[in-house]
């Protein structure tokens, strides 16, 4: 019988035992779990991944980047991404499909046909390249969230805010790099569109370091603001940052600068013709 005959007999095998091998195999990953996820759910997946995992038996998994593994891939991917955003860790996800291997091995252990068992080991390492192919789907969806989540951060850290008409400001707290500062820059230009604001002020009390790239991206942002009609403030300068500034030989030119955001606001209204007094209080 030819290699490719004790294939179809092994599919056959997989094909007609298939509720009891995927029964088999969602009891034991249940219990690897330990009840994180119900039977269903895996019963749901195993079900998909069986389907499309039976075309491929005979195949030993060396060349999963072909047109045949498109479909096992698209699925991998996506059982991948739904691990993690589950919270499952990258072994979890992976042994979930190792775990086929023993149920196999146990439908053929009474077979006597020697060459079943070398159908058997290129199945194994079918389903070791689909182990590792879901280990690196998981290890790119992981990467792609914690992406998202820095962005989204970096959202939360830099807002833009309306203070007075006419007047924004972006009130900076904590350590400017310069992904954080081209953030800074494309909101306050964003911002300054949508409102048509004049004023502009850039609050850096509570940055604590600021490097010659830092300050280069912050007269960046001044210079593209005042290309838009808007004039720049920067405000809350701290001793230790202007010595740094002054060492570096950064030049803010006739940039104005203010000693706080206070200050920098009652500038700005004034520039608008509103005076801020202090009420006499009997």
């Amino acid at each position: 019988m030819t290699d490719a005959g004790h294939a179809q007999r092994l599919t056959e095998l997989l094909r007609t035992n298939a509720d009891s091998l995927v029964g088999r195999w969602v009891d034991a990953v249940a219990a690897l779990l330990r009840g994180r996820a119900t039977k269903a759910e895996l019963e749901s997946d195993f079900r998909e991944f069986y389907d499309v995992l039976l075309p491929l038996v005979g195949s030993d998994g060396k060349d999963t980047g072909s047109p045949a593994f498109g479909e096992i891939r698209s699925f991998l991917d996506e059982y991948s991404r739904a691990r993690v955003r589950a919270g499952f860790t990258p072994s979890e996800t992976a042994s979930s499909i190792f775990s086929l291997k023993r149920e196999v091995f146990g439908l053929t252990e009474n077979e006597e046909d020697p060459q079943i068992f070398r159908q058997l080991m290129a199945f194994s390492g079918l389903l070791d390249a689909l182990g590792l192919l879901t280990f690196e789907f998981y290890a790119q969806a992981r990467e792609e969230i914690i992406r998202e989540q820095s962005e989204q951060l970096l959202e939360l850290t830099t807002p833009v805010v309306k203070i007075w008409e006419g007047v924004l400001a972006v009130p900076l707290v904590g350590t400017l790099d310069s992904a954080r500062t081209q953030v800074v820059m494309e909101k306050l230009l964003e911002m300054l569109v949508e409102t048509g604001s004049e004023h502009a002020i850039i609050d850096i009390t509570g940055v604590f370091a600021v490097d010659t790239q830092v300050a280069q991206h912050l007269l960046k942002t001044v210079v593209a603001a005042r290309l838009m009609g808007a004039e720049c403030i920067v405000s809350g300068i701290r001793p230790q940052i202007a010595q740094t500034i002054v060492a570096l030989g950064i030049e803010f030119g006739d940039i104005m600068t203010k000693a706080s955001l206070a200050d920098a606001l009652r500038y700005a209204l004034r520039r608008d013709g509103v005076d801020v007094v202090q009420r006499e209080v009997r």
